[in-house]
């Protein structure tokens, strides 16, 4: 039996390790007024378009496209719960 693809898989693999290696740390600093949603979402954008930034030379990369959608989710979470917390005084 041959086995195939693992030079794809080895590939993929080291490009995850440099791209963890790049993101680890502060991806963008954002600030916003909880009560504006226009200053929310520009915080949104700014992070999304952060993660785009550090993903594009990983464009062929599904494992890191995928992750780069885990964490603008991630990232769009944190942001609403921030603000909802402080709307509400917490």
């Amino acid at each position: 039996m041959k086995i195939t693809g693992l030079d794809a898989i080895m590939k993929k693999t080291e490009q995850m390790s440099k791209f963890a290696r790049e993101i680890d740390g502060e991806l963008a600093s954002v600030s916003f007024d909880p009560s504006d949603p226009a200053s929310i979402e520009a915080a949104l954008q700014k992070i999304s378009d952060a993660i785009d930034d550090k993903t594009r030379s990983y464009e062929r990369n599904d494992w890191i496209q995928n992750l780069a959608g885990q964490l603008k989710e991630q990232a769009r979470n944190s942001i609403l719960e921030k603000a909802a917390a402080a709307r509400i005084g917490k």
